[in-house]
Parts: structure tokens; sequence; C-alpha cells
């Protein structure tokens, strides 16, 4: 006797059979793939035009920098005048803490180098007391560290430095062409940028922009501020200790301020060097009290109270940004990480408010929750997250 064959279940679709887990991984895989190629491909695009969009970006970083200086002079002279006369004082400040840099350090060779003949010889006596090297052995690694910088090929290096250096002079003046245009003609220009985007998201693109804007004004002036303040400190115990090029130690420290976290271990290392070389290990060690003392300074008091909570980010994220840009774009990568971190945080969480306040939801985090469970009263909400972005809640 034959058996009925038995129909499929009606309603049951092919694929019911692959678990609800597998098919959402696969879903986000395939998608996650199509996102980190469309990355890849800017990567290469940017890459290829690093030498116009790295003065690009700069200009755009001294934009959000001057433009209340501009907003201020447009206010007494046409807006053209306004930043031409914002980009010719930002280029004569840098040209002056160039020409005193400069001046400091030609004036002060004579004196550096009797102190670093001295500052020698306490090393090396210290270095044979206190670790058992004799001076043969020293010497020895001496002339090693000379056959190596002979056999590293120095011209090929300096020919590619003179290349470098005429990019950098061609992209100082893109820099500067781009900041006056950024200046005078900025808001037509994103205006225009706008409409390139369909209508119906051109509303959350000009959102978006906005909130990206007040962030990068933000980040960038809380970091000048506190920058000069770590510059200050340092610059005035090399003065007090009398440490060889402070005003050149408190310049290279304000520069390196911009990339936080390595910039300041960078240049500390510099300030403690050169009081190690100049004035021996006493100095040295004190120099270095002077250093963390500041980064202390900045990290517990300045960070948390100048920028405040409109670009917190948490340290965890701002050590991978950095390393992240450095393996990508080497210094300017570490330069631009972290404010590109902290705009496209305050962006997207602006777009997730704006997609709960359209879909009508309320992200409160002790929904449908029963009263009690740990963890939930300190999850942020749209408005915290809000805050947080430099803008208002919707």
């Amino acid at each position: 006797m034959t058996q009925p064959v038995t129909s499929p279940t009606p309603g049951r679709r092919p694929d019911s059979f692959v678990p609800p887990l597998v098919r959402a991984a696969s879903e986000w895989t395939w998608r996650l793939l199509i996102l980190g190629a469309g990355l890849i491909a800017l990567f290469f695009v940017v890459s290829y035009f690093s030498q116009i969009v790295v003065p690009l970006a700069i200009g755009l970083l001294l934009c959000a920098l001057l433009s209340a200086v501009h907003q201020r002079l447009s206010r007494i002279v046409p807006r053209a005048a306004a930043a031409a006369i914002t980009v010719v004082g930002t280029l004569l400040v840098i040209l002056g803490l160039l020409t005193l840099v400069g001046s400091q350090i030609s004036g002060g060779m004579s004196d550096m180098a009797n102190q670093v003949s001295e500052g020698i010889q306490q090393i090396r006596t210290y270095i044979r007391t206190n670790l058992g090297i004799s001076d043969d052995q020293l010497g020895e690694y001496v002339d090693q560290a000379r056959q190596w910088l002979a056999n590293a090929n120095l011209g090929s290096r300096l020919s590619s430095a003179g290349v470098t250096a005429g990019h950098f002079v061609a992209g100082i003046f893109i820099a500067l062409f781009s900041l006056f245009f950024f200046l005078f003609d900025g808001p037509r220009i994103w205006a225009y940028l706008v409409r390139l985007f369909p209508r119906s998201a051109r509303p959350y693109v000009d959102s978006s922009g906005a909130v990206a804007w007040q962030q990068l004004t933000h980040y960038v002036r809380a970091t000048i501020l506190v920058a000069a303040v770590d510059a200050i400190g340092i610059t005035a115990g090399a003065l007090i200790l009398r440490v060889p090029f402070a005003i050149a130690i408190g310049v290279l420290v304000f520069l390196l301020s911009f990339i936080h976290i390595v910039g300041a271990l960078l240049s500390g290392a510099v300030a403690v060097l050169i009081a190690l070389v100049a004035q021996g290990p006493v100095t040295a060690l004190i120099m270095l009290a002077v250093v963390i003392a500041v980064q202390q300074l900045e990290s517990h008091v300045l960070q948390p109270f100048i920028l405040g909570r409109s670009v917190r980010i948490h340290p965890i994220a701002v050590i991978a940004a950095i390393a992240c840009g450095a393996i990508v774009a080497g210094i300017v990568g570490t330069l631009v990480a972290v404010p590109i971190l902290a705009v496209v945080k305050a962006v997207a969480n602006h777009l997730f408010d704006e997609y709960n306040r359209r879909e009508g939801i309320t992200d409160e985090p002790d929904a449908g929750l029963p009263p009690g469970t740990p963890g939930v009263s300190d999850a942020p909400t749209a408005q915290n997250r809000t805050a947080e972005a430099g803008g208002s809640p919707t």
C-alpha cells in the first residue's frame, strides 16, 4: 500500500530552514562588505589627490578657528576685506613665530655648544658610574651609529625631502587661498553642495552640516586654548630651568598638541632630551616633572572643563582613531583623525535623533523593562546624545 505524499506546509518559505541569526548575519555581512569597498575606493581617491585634499582640510580647520574673528571684522568692513585681513593676519602671526624661533636658535647656538659638551660629559660620567659602561664600549656604540648614518643613503632622502618641501610650499598657498574663500563665500559654497543631493535628503544634509560645523568649531577652538596653556606652562618651566631654546620648545609643544596623547609625549620627550644634553640628568628630571605636571593639568582639568560634553570622546576611541590615522595617512592622519571622529559621532547622533523623531520613537531606556533593572538608568537618552553632539534637542 503506497503512502500518501505529504505536501509542504502551507505558507512555509523555502528559506525558512536558515536560522534567523544566520540570515541576519549574512545580510549584515554583504552590506558591510559594500560599505567597506566604498570606503576603500574613497581612500584611494583621496590619496591620489592628497596634495589638494590635505591643504583644503587645513584651510577648513583654520576657517573653523578664525570664523569668529571674520564675523567680528565683517561688522566693520566688507566680507571680502574681512577675509583678506584675517588671512594676512594669520600669515603674519605664523611668520612672527617662525622668526622668533629662528632668532633664538641662531643666537643660542654658541651657548648651546658649550652646554652640550658639558652635558655630554655629565652623561658619560653618569653612564660610566651607574650603568657600568666603559668609554670604549660607548665609543663602539657611537661608531655603530655613525656607520648606520653612512649607510642610510642620505642623498636620495635629501632629494626626496626637497620634492616634499616644494609640495609643502604649494600646499601652504592652496590652504591660504581656500581659507580666504571659505571665510568669504562659505555659506554659498555649502548651499551649492546641499543642492547636489536629492530634494528629500536636503534637510537632513543641511542640518547634519550645521551640527558638524558646530562640533568642528568647538573642537578646534578648545584644542587651540589647551595647546596654548600647555605651551605656556612648559615654556615657563624651561625658562626657569634655563633650558636652551625654550621658545622653540614652546612652539613645538603648541603644534604637537593638536595630535592628542601622542603629540604630548613627543613634545615632552624633546624638552626632556634637550634639558638632558644641555644641563645634565638633574635638570632633565626636573623638566620631566614639569612636563608631567602640565600634562596632568591638561588631562584632568583643562580638557574636561574647556571641551566639556560637546566634544567628549572616550580615550580608547581617541587612541584607535590616532592609530588608524597614522596607518592610513601618516602625520596628516594623526592630525585629522580625532576631529573627524568627533564630527562623525555628532552627525551620527543627530541623524539617529532625527530618525527617532520622524518615526515617533521615544528613546526612553526604562520603557518596557521592569523597575530596578541594573544598568538601564545609565543609558543615554536621545536628548543627552544630542547635547553631547553640540546641538539642540529636537
